[in-house]
């Protein structure tokens, strides 16, 4: 999973850890950009352009590897589970991100009086991935196809208005903002893309490609911030929120509002 460890028979792939490193990394460069500008910091324009995908890059390489890191898992969980015993293992993991999820949106409901807070975010859309991923993996690379068809119905609902229990599926309520929403139209397509491509790469959840990768030491630190993502993408935000608070304290204390996501 993207927010859980995973191992070889003898290890991990350090490769994953350094890409789901270098996804924190992205993800704390783009937030720390967006509270400046919400804060009125500085005038990055994280709405637009550049750094809008930017975002929208770093979001889907964390789900792309939700994916393959789920490949992996699920094929060596299958040797020794089966049945109701192997989907309640991923049953429990991705309601468990949900509940992680949940704090996310609760304590942005409080920070932010409860207007524009975390409304399924990255994290519900995690977990919701992880409890519905066993269904896909049956079909291998043909996730990958699989995955082009939900994006591009995603981005034909992009502009539907609905009720508000439609949200995770990318149906909107039409007065809605959040500073984080991530629904499952079109992004549970990174995440099949990321399932086809670990059965390509990874088939029985062993390497395929090489018989060794090393990573050189000056990346290390990345790779250890991929094996504590979780611990790391809820920390991130309070820790540069108190930074900024000692820095910018009128600011933070006066915000001039909650800026619309969508």
């Amino acid at each position: 999973m993207l927010f859980s460890s995973h191992s070889r028979i003898s290890g991990r792939y350090p490769e994953i850890d350094l890409l789901r490193g270098l996804a924190i990394v992205m993800m704390i460069i783009y937030h720390l950009l967006f509270d400046l500008y919400f804060f009125g910091i500085y005038q990055a324009d994280v709405l637009h352009g550049f750094w809008r995908i930017f975002g929208w890059g770093c979001a889907s390489l964390f789900l792309f590897i939700v994916g393959l890191s789920f490949s992996i898992s699920y094929a060596r969980a299958s040797q020794r589970l089966a049945g109701v015993n192997l989907y309640l293992k991923y049953l429990k993991r991705g309601l468990f991100i949900i509940s992680c999820g949940l704090l996310v949106t609760a304590a942005t409901w409080f920070f932010l009086g409860g207007e524009g807070f975390v409304v399924f975010g990255i994290l519900q859309c995690i977990g919701v991935s992880v409890i519905i991923a066993p269904l896909f993996y049956r079909f291998g690379w043909k996730n990958i196809i699989i995955g082009m068809v939900i994006v591009y119905a995603g981005w034909l609902i992009a502009g539907f208005y609905g009720h508000v229990l439609l949200l995770p599926l990318g149906v909107r309520p039409y007065f809605f903002s959040s500073i984080d929403y991530v629904p499952l139209l079109p992004w549970f397509g990174a995440v099949l893309f990321g399932i086809g491509t670990g059965s390509l790469l990874y088939p029985g959840g062993i390497r395929s490609y090489a018989n060794k990768v090393s990573i050189h030491g000056s990346f290390l630190w990345i790779c250890v911030m991929g094996r504590h993502s979780l611990l790391v993408y809820l920390l991130h935000q309070p820790v540069m929120l108190l930074i900024l608070m000692l820095f910018f304290p009128e600011n933070i204390m006066n915000s001039a509002g909650v800026l619309t996501w969508s």
